[in-house]
């Protein structure tokens, strides 16, 4: 359904992205990563239309947005990590101007804001200010503006920022409700948001795409590593461990007057049967031994660390 090719966009000398290019297939939920200066907020502005590429091409179903924006604009719904709202007004009267800004006529303005208040669960605030509102009620009324006109895209910039526990898990509710009819683009720096509620993920650094995959994908595929803990009694534990062949990093803590060393390595290098070893051949007493899979967040942490140590 949208096909990013090629997409780059510069702020003088600065290049934000670079070459970008991605698919996004009707009705998946894409979550959209990178560490902040990436270039996640400016692609999307470029998926809405709101900017436009120095170089490459947008298309939705194979048709450039360039070629008419006001069309590609009515198929998208759009969050903006700033929520735009005015306080002044009730909750009410901001849907009704956001209709009359999407050029609906009064039948399309009552029926788009009766399907986004239903939605997005606003019943009880619908006559409300805006400033009277929490934060998630805020998040939920922008929201409800993105979708009253019945956009087939939703693209959806850190719309749990700022939100308390309890708050996140309701809006993540509402994104799931959201996208089992919808084609969403999700950008958030909260993981478990992505592994709840996304189908695949792109990950942006340095203006570029340094992986496009499934969360279980990209975690199979060997990108990342594996994480050892160790908590041992003995003498040179930390140092008999850190110079191990495959470990690429290490930590040292005490827990209960006994040494915890987390190693992280390659997740193709199996080092438990060395460490048993070890700890064998220098009567340590060994109390915990574990691997642990790689999840997002180291995954996130080496693939965006990597690009700017290849020159990003």
């Amino acid at each position: 359904m949208i096909s990013v090719e090629g997409v780059t966009k510069r702020y003088d000398s600065l290049v934000a992205v670079d070459r970008a290019s991605f698919e996004v297939r009707r009705g998946e939920v894409v979550g959209f990563l990178g560490p902040n200066g990436a270039g996640k907020t400016t692609t999307m502005r470029m998926l809405t239309g709101t900017l436009q590429p120095d170089e490459g091409e947008i298309r939705f179903d194979g048709a450039p947005i360039a070629n008419d924006l006001t069309a590609a604009k009515v198929r998208v719904g759009y969050l903006p990590e700033a929520n735009p709202l005015y306080d002044e007004m009730l909750v009410c009267e901001f849907l009704e101007f956001v209709a009359r800004l999407r050029g609906m006529d009064e039948a399309q303005a009552r029926s788009g804001i009766g399907v986004a208040v239903e939605e997005t669960g606003l019943e009880d605030v619908f006559f409300r200010p805006i400033s009277e509102l929490s934060k998630g009620y805020r998040q939920r009324t922008g929201m409800a503006g993105a979708i009253l006109h019945q956009p087939e895209i939703l693209v959806l910039d850190e719309p749990t920022e700022g939100l308390d526990p309890n708050q996140r898990v309701e809006i993540r509710k509402l994104m799931n409700s959201l996208g089992s009819e919808r084609t969403v683009i999700l950008s958030t720096h909260v993981m478990q948001e992505v592994e709840a509620t996304c189908d695949r993920l792109l990950i942006i650094s340095k203006g570029a795409i340094v992986a496009d995959g499934t969360v279980a994908e990209l975690l199979d595929a060997g990108k990342g590593g594996a994480r050892y803990t160790v908590e041992a009694e003995g003498d040179g534990v930390a140092e008999g461990l850190r110079v191990l062949p495959g470990v690429a990093d290490y930590s040292v803590e005490t827990v209960n007057g006994r040494l915890r060393v987390c190693l992280e390595a390659p997740a193709d290098r199996e080092l438990r049967p060395d460490i048993f070893q070890l700890a064998t051949s220098r009567g340590w007493v060994l109390w915990e031994l574990r691997r642990e899979k790689t999840n997002l967040e180291q995954l996130f942490r080496e693939l965006t660390t990597a690009s700017e140590k290849d020159g990003w």
